[in-house]
């Protein structure tokens, strides 16, 4: 598993929140806040102006594709904030309009609301914005003195909803806050240019309450969303979010965290970390980091820290900065966010092209103790300041008690220790520029193989966490030891199987990640590390990252513990492809990484098939069998009788799972996803056919779906990948078979199936039969039913000769029925689609 809970793009909270819970210190012994932590806390909590209440009528304002009317009601606009109106609170009569741009976005839409387009009457309506909406209602607003009980009414429901976009108003506002000389700044600079936001937060007649929100400096500007809470907890629903413009020309989101980390200000090159673990459950740390200003203008930028962590100070070329930290993010922000925020504050506007060295000192609780020597580091991705998953250089030097083994990313160099008696010191460094650092520690026990040059370690504890499930008790006959009388008797013994040991097994995880690193090495190009650990952690989830895997506890069981488990088939085979799994994130998440939530599926599925082609080598029935309860979960139902196909296409990422579909992402990106792949390469390997010498069979390294993707690794290894940059890579090895109406483009299997959900069935009729010299001509039509009728698929046709079944050609089906013509070997009477099932179809 590789999907990380980064911060995807700084968004609105979009959700049920109310006010920051602080607690409150004494005020005779609290410091005075500073100016940015002021302006926060008022950006939090601003209630609305008593004299500042109005009717208002026939109202309307638009951002982008969002439409909103006021049409009669009462409006209350928000105290200033420096000066600034930055809300407003409405009852009355109104509307919203939003028109999704494509039909994925519209199929979304549908699943939420019953409705492609949104357009919901609403009650009541809290605006929050940061630029002139107040200039645009002024015309359609009159005063109104007797609406006093307005305030009064509203006031703490406005109170309570200021904090969900305080930290994206101050964003905005701390560029005019003072300078270090206590001059008023307001310098405009790059990231000032077209910073406006609206988040309407609104109470629907049908809808409920749900939000619409508007930002110009996201990378997807338009989105529309609610929060739900089900028997499986609580879900952001997001109805739709999409760019306001053509892909391409969209403003670049600037001053956030994106998925990658490719923020538009801030660009971090390298990073040096000092850490003191004290085990079980403490660090303090030191950590520099050094990076280049790509925009100027900005005074606050983000980094994500855990909020376990405390932090001590922050300063710049020995100048102490003020910050912001762990801003009470709750509800479906700290979902949809994910990781813990810090806002840091310049004392002036940055500038295009400044370089800084920035030092966080901090300390707090990130490690848990899991039993039996196994340590959980539950911050992996927060444990030191970062700005999300962007390509840097690493230095990490940690400091550990002995007696415990701590394994990191990068490569270990020897360190000098002053006092041995004292704490262990290691030292690892990046060997290439690589998106996050992490590390781990227990008590474990050490397993060593080796694929080539590169050395594999395995560690593994004693046992397994408290929490493991136990195996149940079983009955079994049981003969005596000598016989009674003539006959042998038996008896009924209750047997408890022993408690997995995760360090039995641990040299067979070893072995496992070495031979599939020499698969994978003679498909994708070389291993991108010198070496690999692979660290047990508790828990079912297991991750990839540079040279280093937390793999679960139930990865080191042995066939014997997995058979006590009593887990079903298609379970164990999955659980012992794991390593394998794990291994291939090397190369696909790793190395080369994503560019934005809509693209993490490709190294999901990407990994997963890489792992299940070496399954296919060995044992094709249990290949099989997982790619049918692939296809057979997307048929699944939920609750509401709605297929899980249904949750969405692979590229809505982590929008898939939902409080529709609460396991949405792991069924689509894995399941769907790892189906994506492996049409690709059998589409690909059978146009190949066309053009191969008879009789030939291309081995792996000739697949043009092979070299695509030792393409994509030469190409952008060290890079982020778009799904329109993968698919770009397939096409110029796209054989001329699968030129669709005679284009060298897959924009069909972008549209159709990566863009869609279908799940067809395909079906011959009318077929014909005439014998020529040396050949049967077959003709007839292939119909395609339970998809969309502009689906393109390219459906292979099999004649069948004797005990043979012989590959025919392959028939572009784009429509509910498709005439077709093929030459088959002479005397073939029997015909079948897709026999050896490489298209996700319904059986």
């Amino acid at each position: 598993m590789r999907q990380m809970a980064y911060v995807v793009g700084l968004v609105l909270a979009i959700s049920t929140i109310s006010a920051a819970q602080v607690e409150s210190p004494d005020p005779a012994k609290q410091e005075p806040p500073k100016a940015a932590e002021a302006l926060y806390l008022q950006l939090r909590s601003v209630g609305l102006d008593k004299l500042q209440v109005y009717r208002v009528r026939d109202a309307s304002f638009n951002r982008a594709s969002i439409h909103i009317t006021l049409d009669d009601g009462v409006i209350a606009l928000t105290e200033t904030v420096s000066g600034h109106v930055t809300g407003a609170f409405f009852e009355g009569e109104g509307e919203v309009l939003l028109a999704p741009p494509d039909q994925a976005e519209r199929a979304s839409m549908v699943l939420f609301t019953g409705a492609a387009i949104l357009e919901e009457r609403f009650n009541t309506g809290y605006f929050r914005f940061n630029d002139d909406t107040v200039t645009e209602l002024m015309p359609y607003l009159r005063r109104a003195d007797e609406l006093g009980d307005f305030v009064q009414q509203w006031n703490g429901a406005a109170k309570n909803l200021a904090g969900a976009d305080a930290l994206r108003l101050l964003m905005t506002f701390s560029r005019s806050l003072p300078s270090e000389d206590g001059n008023q700044v307001n310098t405009p600079g790059d990231s000032t240019e077209n910073d406006r936001v609206m988040h309407a937060r609104l109470h629907g007649e049908k809808l409920g309450v749900f939000d619409v929100v508007y930002d110009s400096m996201a990378s997807e500007q338009v989105s529309a969303g609610q929060l739900k809470t089900t028997d499986n907890g609580s879900f952001y629903d997001l109805w739709t979010s999409f760019a306001a413009s053509r892909p391409g020309t969209a403003h670049e989101a600037l001053n956030t965290i994106t998925e990658e980390g490719k923020s538009g200000d801030i660009s971090i090159s390298h990073y040096k970390v000092r850490a003191d673990i004290h085990p079980p459950s403490e660090i303090s740390a030191e950590t520099t980091l050094q990076g280049t200003v790509r925009r100027g203008g900005q005074r606050a930028v983000l980094f994500e820290l855990s909020r376990t962590l405390q932090i001590k100070e922050i300063d710049n070329d020995g100048h102490r900065l003020e910050f912001i930290h762990n801003p009470a993010l709750e509800g479906s922000q700290r979902a949809r966010l994910g990781n813990d925020l810090l806002a840091v504050i310049f004392p002036r506007p940055l500038v295009a092209g400044q370089k800084l060295e920035l030092h966080f000192s901090y300390s707090g609780e990130v490690l848990s103790e899991a039993g039996n020597g196994l340590l959980y580091v539950g911050s992996r991705g927060m444990w030191y300041p970062n700005r999300g998953l962007a390509m840097a250089e690493f230095d990490l030097e940690f400091h550990t008690p002995p007696g415990w083994t701590l394994l990191a990313t990068g490569k270990r160099v020897d360190v000098a220790n002053a006092n041995p008696q004292a704490d262990q010191v290691s030292r690892w460094v990046s060997e290439r520029p690589i998106p996050v650092a992490g590390f781990n520690l227990g008590r474990y026990t050490r397993a060593v193989a080796r694929a080539g040059d590169t050395t594999i370690e395995a560690y593994a504890a004693s046992g397994v966490e408290r929490s493991f499930p136990k195996a149940p008790t079983q009955t079994v006959e049981a003969v005596p030891p000598f016989p009674t009388g003539s006959r042998t008797s038996t008896t009924t013994v209750e047997i408890t199987p022993p408690a997995p040991s995760p360090a039995r097994n641990v040299q067979p995880v070893a072995d496992q990640s070495a031979r599939a690193i020499t698969f994978f090495e003679s498909r994708f190009g070389p291993y991108p590390y010198s070496g690999l650990a692979l660290t047990q952690i508790p828990g079912v989830l297991s991750q990839s990252w540079p040279g280093l895997i937390f793999l679960s506890s139930f990865s080191f069981l042995s066939p014997a513990d997995r058979q006590h488990l009593r887990m079903p088939t298609v379970d164990t085979i999955l659980s012992q492809n794991v390593v394998i799994h794990e291994t291939a994130h090397q190369w696909w998440g790793d190395l080369v990484g994503w560019s934005g939530y809509r693209d993490q599926w490709i190294f999901e599925a990407l990994a997963n098939y890489s792992s299940l082609m070496l399954l296919e080598s060995d044992n094709p029935s249990e290949f099989k069998l997982v790619m049918d309860s692939y296809r057979s979960g997307l048929l699944d139902k939920n609750k509401l009788g709605d297929q899980l196909l249904e949750a969405g296409p692979v590229t809505l990422g982590s929008r898939l799972s939902s409080s529709h579909f609460p396991y949405g992402y792991d069924a689509i990106s894995y399941g769907r996803g790892t189906w994506m792949f492996h049409m690709l390469r059998n589409m690909m390997r059978d146009a190949s056919r066309k053009n191969a010498p008879s009789g030939k069979v291309l081995s792996p390294a000739d697949e043009p779906f092979i070299r695509a993707l030792r393409k994509i690794r030469q190409r952008y290894e060290g890079k982020s990948i778009t799904t329109r940059d993968l698919l770009q890579v397939f096409e110029e090895e796209l054989p001329a078979p699968l030129w669709y109406e005679g284009h060298k483009s897959l924009e069909w299997f972008y549209q159709g199936w990566i863009n869609g959900t279908a799940v067809p069935r395909f079906e011959l009729q009318s077929v014909k039969y005439a014998d020529k010299a040396g050949s049967t001509v077959v003709s007839g039509n292939i119909a395609q039913k339970s998809s969309a009728k502009d689906l393109v698929t390219p459906v292979p046709v099999y004649g069948v000769v004797g005990a043979k079944t012989v590959f025919v050609g392959q028939v572009f089906v784009d429509g509910p029925e498709v005439p077709f013509q093929l030459t088959a070997p002479l005397g073939t009477r029997k015909f079948v689609l897709d026999p050896f099932a490489t298209l996700l179809t319904r059986r």
